[in-house]
């Protein structure tokens, strides 16, 4: 019997080496295609894109780079910077801007969430002075402010073709703000309130916010007028309801969802706080009823009903003292305009019955207060003199 041959392969040998020679033929394969993919980008780039420069290594990119170059020096921080939140509360510069009424408006709108300011600062009254021009009462005025500086503001609207000035020494020198025309009993009377109140807005150390004429006094020295007003827990608007003031209510206004019902009336002297002129300034639903309103119409009288309205519309009777601190004399009222004092008209006894009228039905701060006027209208430019007189001895200034 035969012996098998030792050396021929057997049938898992042979497997064996058919699975490393198709290895081997799948890695030639493999390394031809990459090379092959290689070549042909290369020739794709030089024959499609020959704006495009030849890559270069990271090696010699690195080695061909700038080197670093140290951060620019920043500015030195402006004097605004500096002074951190002082500069931001500090009062402007000047009353002088080129905004329009709806940029002021938007502008002095603006109020901090935080109640307490990161500095202690002393409180300032706004005095709002609505005028044709000139001042013929301003010397008595500025005897009323004289030493008090810092702990007031005043700010001047007159007609835009009023060209004077006072002296640069007086207190109320450069505080003409920017204008526009006004006429009595038309809306434009309100716009000019709202854009005094506008600008003295602007400046976040004003308080307390009061509105004059030119025919207007103080029967009070500052420091009576200034702790009165600081310490008050409400503003003074004056704010009624009776047949007379519900006869001027149209049903225009029904259809601007303002009912009989929160239709109000009251003097336009106002003196309010800080909460209600940014209401004011802020109002874009009670206003545009009222200035719509007067569109065509001679005469609207909405100074008498816009404010007394808008605080009734707020619900804000509880911070509100429902009353003006501007006396006027309309027992002998003349032409819907209260009765004009002039110069031999004023004694000491006439000032004297100002400051005591209504004395005992008076209320301050939920009780009852002496004090029912601080200021009073109307004076004519002649009583400048007598009042000049009697003020050292009435008034407690001069």
């Amino acid at each position: 019997m035969p012996m098998k041959d030792a050396k021929k392969p057997t049938r898992a040998s042979r497997l064996g080496g058919r699975l490393v020679g198709a290895a081997s033929m799948l890695l030639l394969v493999s390394l031809g295609f990459v090379l092959g993919v290689t070549s042909s980008n290369a020739m794709f780039i030089r024959f499609y894109l020959p704006f495009m420069p030849p890559l270069r290594s990271a090696t010699a990119a690195a080695a061909s780079s700038p080197p670093p170059q140290p951060p620019p020096t920043p500015p030195p921080p402006t004097e605004d910077q500096r002074t951190g939140a002082k500069g931001f509360l500090a009062a402007p510069s000047s009353v002088m801007h080129n905004m329009t009424d709806e940029e002021l408006y938007w502008r002095a709108s603006m109020a901090p969430m935080v109640r307490r300011a990161p500095d202690s600062r002393v409180p300032k009254v706004a005095f709002l002075f609505l005028v044709r021009g000139e001042l013929p009462l301003r010397p008595l005025w500025e005897k009323f402010f004289a030493g008090h500086q810092g702990l007031y503001s005043i700010y001047v609207h007159a007609h835009p073709s009023y060209t004077g000035s006072p002296p640069a020494d007086s207190v109320f020198y450069g505080r003409y703000i920017p204008s526009q025309r006004t006429k009595w009993g038309d809306a434009s009377l309100v716009e000019a309130e709202r854009r005094l109140l506008a600008n003295a807005l602007l400046d976040l150390g004003n308080e307390r916010f009061a509105l004059f004429s030119e025919a207007c006094i103080p029967v009070y020295d500052f420091p009576t007028v200034y702790a009165f007003l600081t310490g008050a827990n409400t503003s003074f608007v004056d704010c009624y309801e009776n047949g007379g003031s519900r006869s001027r209510y149209r049903p225009f206004f029904a259809t601007r969802n303002i009912t009989l019902a929160r239709w109000r009336k009251g003097a336009q002297w106002f003196e309010m706080d800080r909460a209600l002129a940014l209401e004011s300034v802020a109002d874009d639903f009670c206003f545009p009823a009222f200035r719509d309103f007067c569109v065509g119409r001679s005469e609207c009288l909405i100074d008498e009903h816009y404010l007394p309205t808008l605080v009734s519309l707020l619900g804000w009777a509880p911070r509100n003292a429902n009353r003006t601190l501007t006396y006027a004399d309309w027992k002998r009222a003349v032409n819907r305009h209260p009765h004009t004092h002039g110069g031999e008209e004023v004694t000491e006894a006439l000032i004297r019955e100002i400051r005591e009228d209504g004395g005992g039905r008076c209320f301050y701060n939920g009780a009852r207060n002496g004090i029912c006027n601080l200021f009073a209208r109307k004076f004519s430019p002649d009583a400048l003199e007598p009042l000049l007189r009697v003020a050292p001895k009435v008034m407690g200034f001069g």
